[in-house]
């Protein structure tokens, strides 16, 4: 049982309160108060968990607490009715101060549930659960719902140009990790609870990276020969880009597009640590720069893992459902048009084009890139079901591949492979 003291819960309400504010990621709110408080591990766990929950829970809890939703009450609906703790536990340690508090959630017990909406049932605002329920029945979006509002697993991925996976999987178990092979990809491990690992041996030496199962499978849908040349047209940080790498086994040429110099700077002392040597990481001012019109019909295969709404890693970044709005989406999706028409000037006939992101919204799938093939009839799709069965990947795709937490256990992804006829 969780041992909670006044000041995790204080910790867990202040942070709650800048994190509701919005105006940063969640996960910089928590990393500028761990850098301005001192304090143990235990109690970073809890306030970053607790955190989390009421991001996650928010339409619940502002529901569950009425008029008045502090940081402070719905930190203290969340122990009691999300984590499970009880009134009396709560209350008990909410200190000399906390008598006014300790009474309110004492009257929280005989309270019946509240009535909720489809879209409060599902913890997403209204537009969000509207949008989803154009498409799935209630019991669908609900279902998908639950599966965003988990906390994400540990994936790894094996960098096979160093290492196989039972080597690895091996020396994890023995080191006293619980993990087991990612049930999708071919290269995944899926390690339970939140261990270290960035001083491990493995890690440091670039045999294992951190990498979302379904992020791992893109590679294999663009599935890059040796010796080709290919392009990570939205590399950012580079995780994608070194899977591709390890796939190619560092031959042929793989460019690292991006246009933000401070991510393709952290891409660098990854590939260092990779050991691969044909990734060449390149700054564009945009989709029209002339080091990509250089490129133009030369390139064997192109990866756009389009900038999105976020919406499928709700596992992990819970602030995004809040963040989003359908102005913002409405723009994005402008946005990966652009990049897509862009991206695929890069391709050779016969090469492929892979459009992906992490979204759930369709406007931003398969609308951009049915709005894309009707301008381009040069570019077919192919079919994601066969080319992941070539590879060993059992996992059966409508016309594209769309990854749900519910049912793949992964972050939600979408993916269109495309092939240039001519």
């Amino acid at each position: 049982m969780i041992r909670i003291t006044d000041t995790m819960i204080g910790h867990a309400a202040q942070v709650v309160r800048e994190m509701l504010k919005f105006a940063q990621p969640a996960d910089a709110v928590l990393s500028n108060f761990f850098r301005a408080n001192r304090v143990d591990s235990r109690s970073r766990a809890f306030i970053a968990e607790t955190a989390y929950t009421v991001l996650r829970r928010r339409r619940l809890l502002e529901k569950v607490v009425g008029e008045r939703p502090t940081p402070l009450r719905l930190v203290l609906a969340a122990l009691v009715k999300v984590t499970g703790l009880s009134q009396r536990q709560v209350g008990e340690v909410l200190g000399d101060d906390g008598g006014r508090e300790a009474s309110w959630l004492a009257s929280l017990k005989g309270q019946p549930d509240p009535e909720l909406t489809l879209a409060e049932q599902a913890d997403l605002p209204d537009w969000l659960a509207e949008r989803l329920a154009q498409r799935m029945a209630p019991d669908e979006v609900l279902a998908l719902a639950r599966g965003l509002n988990q906390p994400a697993p540990l994936d790894l991925r094996v960098n096979e140009f160093k290492a196989k996976r039972d080597t690895v999987l091996a020396q994890l178990l023995a080191d006293g990790f619980v993990a087991q092979p990612c049930p999708l990809a071919p290269d995944g491990i899926r390690v339970e609870g939140r261990p270290a690992l960035s001083k491990h041996p493995l890690y440091i030496d670039g045999t294992i990276e951190v990498q979302d199962e379904g992020s791992q499978l893109l590679g294999h849908l663009l599935a890059p020969k040796r010796g080709e040349m290919v392009v990570d047209f939205c590399a950012g940080a580079g995780g994608k880009t070194l899977a591709l790498g390890a796939l190619m086994r560092s031959s042929g040429r793989l460019y690292a597009f991006d246009v933000a110099e401070k991510r393709l700077a952290k891409l660098k002392p990854r590939v260092a640590r990779s050991g691969l040597s044909n990734v060449h990481p390149v700054l564009i001012s945009g989709e029209n720069d002339i080091k990509v019109k250089r490129l133009a019909g030369k390139i064997d295969r192109v990866l756009v893992d389009a900038p999105c709404s976020g919406l499928g890693t709700l596992r992990r970044n819970p602030d995004l459902k809040w963040r989003q709005t359908p102005e913002s989406v409405a723009e994005l999706t402008r946005k990966q048009s652009d990049i897509l028409a862009g991206a695929a000037r890069l391709v050779k006939p016969g090469g492929r084009l892979v459009y992906a992101t992490c979204s759930i919204l369709p406007e931003e799938n398969e609308g951009v890139v049915n709005a894309f093939l009707a301008a381009h009839p040069e570019f077919v799709r192919m079919s994601p079901t066969e080319i992941l069965a070539k590879q060993g990947v059992v996992l059966v795709c409508g016309e594209d591949m769309q990854l749900l937490p519910h049912r793949h256990g992964t972050d939600g992804f979408y993916a269109a492979v495309l092939e240039r006829s001519k």
